[in-house]
């Protein structure tokens, strides 16, 4: 008779920050790999209720030269108002990583600059293609507020950049009871953090707690992990986006 296989992460509870219906595919694969999964959501997407600034933005579409998308919900709110007001033939479009960029491929854009190692805005901004930017005219489709970086840069650059913001990020957690209850039994060994505003969240909810300090971070950004590790927490970086990089470090680990 043979014994049942053994998982990479047997016994091993985590919590995954990520909104549920985003977190379905690494949920699964940490809880086939035999560890138990901990759902705390720390964002949740909601559409803006008033789009009129929006529309204004895209009124003139086929003046623009570039749209750029910081995420995946960016696409997934923005792409269907661009294609209803048209789509010029001349816009180029631009992600921050290669999940947004798969993302406005499924609305049909095969064509899409995006990083090909760290994804964020100062890599974006790393590109050739965005280095002479001298009357072009540049949309950036984002939530409400988030980093300036890029639309900075941009101008510096002579761009004119017109924000398009089409969603907002909420933390629908008002506490973090249950991660520190269950740090407490003996059933936290680690926290998958995948966005810069989650893990500020985390932070505002936990106010310093004992159990976060020694709670591993899992992350897949380098500047998620600076955040942590200016917050002195233990941290540790797959530097790659994606499921699969993300079991990845969680394996390797435990």
């Amino acid at each position: 008779m043979t014994s049942p296989s053994v998982g990479a992460l047997d016994g091993v509870h985590i919590a995954v920050t990520r909104p549920p219906e985003q977190a379905t595919k690494l949920t699964a694969a940490i809880t086939a790999e035999g560890g138990q999964v901990i759902s705390f959501p720390l964002l949740d997407i909601k559409g803006l209720e008033n789009l009129d600034d929006f529309h204004a933005a895209i009124n003139r579409l086929s003046q623009f030269d570039w749209a750029v998308f910081i995420s995946s919900n960016a696409v997934q709110h923005g792409m269907p108002l661009l294609k209803q007001a048209g789509i010029p033939p001349q816009l180029k479009f631009a992600a921050i990583g290669p999940t947004t960029a798969a993302s406005l491929q499924e609305f049909g854009i095969a064509e899409v600059l995006t990083p090909s190692e760290r994804f964020d805005s100062e890599a974006l901004l790393a590109l050739p293609a965005l280095q002479q930017m001298q009357g072009q005219r540049v949309l950036i489709v984002r939530g409400v507020g988030g980093r300036e970086v890029l639309a900075d840069t941009l101008k510096l650059r002579g761009a004119e950049v017109v924000f398009g913001e089409c969603y907002r990020r909420v933390n629908p957690q008002s506490d973090a009871n249950v991660l520190a209850q269950a740090y407490d039994a003996g059933k936290l060994q680690g926290i998958v953090v995948t966005s810069s505003e989650a893990l500020r969240f985390l932070l505002d909810l936990a106010q310093g707690a004992q159990w976060l300090q020694a709670t591993p971070l899992f992350v897949n950004h380098a500047r998620i992990a600076e955040q942590a590790k200016a917050a002195s927490l233990t941290v540790y970086s797959s530097g790659v986006s994606g499921d699969p990089a993300m079991l990845d470090l969680l394996k390797s680990h435990f």
